[in-house]
Order: C-alpha cells, then structure tokens, then sequence
C-alpha cells in the first residue's frame, strides 16, 4: 500500500498538470474555434463591405457621367441661349431703325400737311389738340410757318407749346401731358 501511496504521491502532481493541461487545451480548442467563427464572420463582412464599396462606387461614378451630360446640356443651352438673345437684340435694334424711319416718315407727312394748310385752320386744330402733340407737329415746321399758326392761336395755349419747345418736353412721355 506505501507502493501506492507512493506512486499516488509522486504521479499526482503529473497526473493533475496532465488532466489540467487537457482542461487548457480543450479550453484552447474551444477559444481557437470561437475566434475561428468571428475570423470568418469578419472576413464575411469584409466582402460584404467590399461589395457595398463597389456598388457605391460604381452608383457614384454613374451619377458623375449623369452630372456630366447635364452640365454639357446646360452649357449648350446656354450657348444657344447666349445665341438667340444675340439676335433678339438685333432684330430689336433693327426694329428700333425702321419705328425711328416710320415715324420720321410720318412727321414728315404731317409737317407737309400742315405747311400746305392756311395758318388759320391749322391754328384751329393745333389749339384742339393736346399740346404736346401739337408742339411735335410744330417742330416739324419751318419757323415762319410757326410763328404764323401760333399767332393765329389762342394765346394761353401758344404759350404753353412755346414753353414745351423751349424745354424740350414736347417729346416726352405723353402721359404728363397738360
């Protein structure tokens, strides 16, 4: 019995390192299978991420090229834009030369008119006009033909056509007209 005393004695300490290193293995084993299925989840959600990376990137580089066609719409509607205002303001210009040629036209044609007219019927319907039509047909005229119609008008409004001439108010807006 000492014998096995003995061994149990001296095998003991062996037997539980023994037993407590199988423990610590097994543990080993267990945490090396654990960090095994996180390894693998994380390299999971690498490719998971990487994937979400790749669509993002083509999704961004998409909407660049989308971005990139509009913008060159943009910059050709701009320049026809550009373009059409251009010849807008021609045809206005032009326009302006033909109403400025019409209404010298028409100036003319009245100012001949009433040149022709006897002083006292043009005084007549100068004196019915409103008077800042009446100084624009006025100035139209030769001076002495001017001073014979206004003569022959009466004196408050003959007065009041001279100071329109005089101030260069007859070719003003005719809404201020007296």
């Amino acid at each position: 019995m000492k014998k096995i005393v003995l061994y149990l004695l001296i095998f003991t300490p062996f037997l539980c390192a023994k037993v407590s290193l199988l423990e610590c293995n097994k543990v080993f084993e267990q945490k090396k299978d654990e960090i095994a299925l996180e390894l693998d989840k994380l390299e999971q959600k690498k490719e998971e991420f990487e994937l979400y990376q790749e669509a993002k990137m083509k999704i961004i580089k998409e909407s660049e090229e989308k971005l990139k066609k509009e913008r060159e719409k943009i910059d050709e509607i701009y320049k026809e834009s550009k373009r059409l205002k251009k010849e807008a303001e021609e045809l206005y210009k032009k326009n302006q030369e033909i109403l400025k040629n019409i209404k010298k036209v028409k100036e003319d044609k009245i100012s001949k008119a009433y040149m022709k007219m006897r002083d006292s019927k043009a005084a007549a319907i100068l004196d019915a006009m409103d008077t800042k039509d009446a100084a624009r047909i006025l100035f139209g005229l030769k001076a002495s033909k001017i001073s014979k119609i206004m003569a022959k008008m009466s004196p408050q409004n003959a007065a009041t056509i001279t100071n329109l001439l005089k101030k260069n108010e007859a070719f003003r807006d005719k809404n201020t007209s007296k």
